[in-house]
């Protein structure tokens, strides 16, 4: 039997039970692409997802929260645990490692995705991107790749995400695997916002 509907399954599970479903066409949002440092997303893979938001807080405020990644899990209900693979402030070629669950589905066991990260490109209070492989029983991304990027607006800071994935698995239903990702994104987003707006930001 053929593991793609199972894979497919649990990608939609790790995600989507997070946040909901997104409709798809949400990630038809069309633009020049952005960029840090010259780089972006991956320009030819077919699973992408893009979103933006304003949170009303400082921008010291929300880029703190988003770069401390040892502090994901105080605020992220979706990152198990994640950690730094190398000392020192985060830039670029920095590493790190996170993981998330993916629930039992009627063809699953529960599982865990680990994720493992590199920083790619990094400027300080304006935009980070980092890329690497997910991994966990019965799915594989090859490579998630994911912008973000930062500005300054009247009230507040807009902040503008988006991710590409690449791999077999998630390429054989892209419809099944764009919504996953953007369950996931959109999660994320009101998670940074809704933290960032409380006031609150990770330990010095």
């Amino acid at each position: 039997m053929s593991t793609r509907p199972r894979t497919l399954a649990v990608s939609l599970a790790v995600l989507a039970v997070l946040a909901g479903t997104v409709p798809v066409a949400q990630a038809a949002h069309h633009g020049g692409p952005p960029r840090c440092g010259g780089r972006g997303v991956d320009a030819g893979a077919t699973v992408r997802y893009r979103s933006d938001v304003v949170i009303k807080a400082p921008l010291s405020t929300v880029w703190k929260l988003q770069t401390d990644v040892e502090r994901w899990p105080s605020w992220q209900p979706s990152v198990i645990t994640s950690e730094r693979l190398d000392p020192g402030r985060l830039e670029k070629g920095s590493r790190f490692r996170w993981t998330t669950p993916a629930p039992a589905t009627p063809t699953t066991p529960a599982t865990t995705l680990g994720i493992t990260s590199t920083v790619r490109e990094l400027q300080r209070h304006d935009c980070i991107l980092w890329s690497g492989p997910a991994i966990g029983e019965g799915l594989r991304i090859d490579e998630g790749v994911h912008l973000w990027t930062f500005r300054k607006v009247r009230g507040g800071v807009h902040v503008h995400t988006e991710e590409t994935w690449t791999g077999a698995q998630v390429e054989a239903d892209v419809p099944t695997a764009t919504a996953a990702l953007g369950a996931g994104l959109e999660a994320w987003l009101r998670d940074l916002k809704s933290t960032a707006e409380a006031g609150l930001t990770s330990r010095p």
